[in-house]
C-alpha cells in the first residue's frame, strides 16, 4: 500500500495530534486491505513510517509493536519536514499474498 494516513471520509484527520493513535488506525486500515485480498498480517513483510516530530517515535514504535505483536516486518522510521493536513504519521506497507 502506498502512503496511508489516518483519514476518515474525504478529509477528516483521525486523532489529530496523537501519533500513536494515528499509527494504530493506519495499520488497521493496511491490515484490512491485506485481509480483503485474502492475506494475513503475517504477509506484511515491510513497513515504512514517516513522522513529522521525532518526539513521536516511541509512541509510533509502540503502536507498531502492539499491532504486529511477535511478527517482525522489516521497518524503517523516518522523520520528515512535514505531511499534508493534520497528519503526524504516514505509512507505506508491502505484503506478499500467496495466490
Amino acid at each position: 500500500m502506498s502512503g496511508t494516513t489516518a483519514i476518515a471520509g474525504r478529509a477528516r484527520a483521525v486523532a489529530p495530534g496523537d501519533a500513536g493513535a494515528q499509527t494504530t488506525y493506519i495499520l488497521d486500515r493496511i491490515l484490512a486491505a491485506v485481509t480483503a485480498l485474502d492475506g494475513r498480517p503475517e504477509d506484511v513483510v515491510r513497513t515504512r513510517i514517516y513522522i513529522t516530530d521525532e518526539a513521536d517515535a516511541l509512541a509510533v514504535s509502540e503502536a507498531h509493536g502492539r499491532v504486529f505483536g511477535t511478527l517482525k516486518p522489516a521497518n524503517t522510521l523516518v522523520r520528515v519536514a512535514g505531511l499534508i493536513g493534520d497528519y503526524r504519521v504516514e505509512i507505506e506497507a508491502e505484503a506478499i499474498v500467496a495466490p
